[in-house]
């Protein structure tokens, strides 16, 4: 920038240099990202300490942002308040009978709780509380146990509601109930990859398999959860049909799940909503902290203009639409392995937002590109942390699962391949129900 003492590149050095050196000392990302920003606001005399922590603020001073410690309040409350065990006996009786019974469970109940949570964490948290141990004990290998717990719980921030879409809809401008409807049909998608590995791994090794339930048994389990089945309907129904706003909807899913672990399934107390409530500050601290620190990260590369620098070249490339999926996808992918996917977005996603407007890839599908690549990052080392939190949960190294989860990261590829190349398969459910939204 002009008048500044530093150059873009000089500037993308020392942020990226520092930050980098940073991590390799094992400093939390978080506090890596707002400690990257001192050295510049020392050198530079047109900035000031204040400036880190004025657009701290200005990131934590949004709205849209309170939704994330609803959803995390509201994941929590489900782990709880007996709506889990439901869907537990619901997904049973649906898929109990397939091979690697217990496995596929975990991938359908997966599917539900991210219609619930939209906090792929407090999934891997939840579930690998349930199934690692359960699935060993029937003859399941432990490695392929965390695996398919990790890999599976990367679908809360895919299927709405997901805090990822949230914190990317606030800050790149793209329709939120959009891209709640653009991640059903690739959150299916990789579920129904997922499970297709589960049967391969279940039929070469021998995995056992249950009875198959009678049909008495599924309509018990169905009546059982509907109330909890309700939820994910009023969060996504309320917000496409104009009912409130997508922070409003995390409050109602809070109301509706404490209603109905306290009053309707009596298994939650003052002593469990302590819990859920002490849970959720802690892990809503963690992620809103990273957005303020990344924030300010993101406010200095806008003031050098480096991402402009770093696109000038790529933009002579003359990719088209297909093409820049894959490079903007690749470089989600990279970086994913190394931040968090929130700070990923306010500092990657904006940077490559001029990249596809200038070759016309629909807002909604980067968004739905970038979301999708960014959950690789959850399972990937050496951030990982949905694998982290499985791997902790099984007291095992994270090295450990990783031959397995690599190989169920491969059918999600094809996936994530396929909505580059199609751009319907994302935006089929969006132009079909509210088209008004993809102008």
């Amino acid at each position: 920038m002009s008048g500044s003492v530093l150059s873009a590149g000089q500037a993308a050095l020392v942020l990226f240099g520092t930050f980098v050196g940073l991590l390799v000392l094992r400093v939390p990302v978080a506090f890596a990202l707002g400690l990257a920003c001192l050295p510049i606001l020392l050198i530079e005399p047109r900035l000031s300490m204040m400036m880190l922590a004025q657009e701290t603020f200005n990131a934590y001073n949004s709205f849209i942002l309170l939704s994330v410690p609803f959803f995390l309040l509201t994941a929590n409350l489900m782990s709880i308040g007996g709506i889990t065990n439901r869907l537990v006996a619901l997904s049973r009786s649906m898929v109990g009978h397939w091979p690697g019974s217990l496995a596929q469970i975990n991938v359908v109940l997966s599917v539900f709780f991210a219609g619930i949570s939209g906090s792929s964490t407090a999934d891997a948290a939840s579930q690998s509380k349930i199934f690692i141990d359960a699935q060993t004990k029937e003859g399941y290998d432990l490695s392929f146990s965390i695996a398919i717990t990790a890999v599976s719980a990367v679908l809360a921030v895919i299927i709405p509601p997901s805090i990822l879409m949230i914190v990317w809809g606030g800050l790149i401008s793209t329709s939120i109930a959009a891209m709640y409807l653009a991640g059903i049909i690739p959150g299916l998608l990789i579920a129904g990859s997922q499970m297709a590995t589960v049967h391969i791994y279940a039929v070469r090794r021998g995995y056992p398999t249950y009875p198959k339930s009678t049909w008495v048994e599924m309509r018990c389990s169905i009546w059982r959860s509907i109330p909890a089945l309700i939820t994910p309907f009023i969060i996504v129904g309320g917000i496409l049909l104009g009912w409130f706003t997508a922070t409003e909807s995390a409050c109602v899913a809070v109301l509706y799940s404490v209603a109905l672990s306290t009053f309707f399934y009596r298994e939650t107390g003052a002593k469990e909503l302590y819990k859920a409530l002490l849970d959720t500050g802690r892990l809503a601290g963690v992620a809103l902290f990273c957005i303020g620190t990344a924030s300010a990260f993101g406010w200095l590369l806008a003031y050098y203009k480096i991402p402009h620098a770093l696109l000038a070249n790529v933009s002579t490339w003359g990719m088209g639409p297909i093409a820049t999926g894959f490079f903007i996808s690749f470089c989600f992918l990279v970086v994913g392995c190394f931040l968090d996917a929130i700070p990923a977005i306010v500092i990657v996603g904006t940077v490559l937002e001029p990249l596809a407007r200038a070759v016309d890839l629909h807002p909604v599908q980067f968004a739905i590109i970038s979301i999708v690549s960014l959950a690789f990052g959850l399972v990937t080392p050496p951030y990982g942390l949905c694998l982290m939190i499985a791997c902790s949960i099984a007291g095992v190294r994270l090295r450990y699962a990783l031959k397995d989860t690599v190989i169920m990261l491969v059918p999600m590829l094809l996936v994530l391949a396929a909505l580059i190349i199609w751009p319907d398969v994302s935006l089929f459910l969006p132009r079909l129900i509210v088209p008004d939204m993809l102008k």
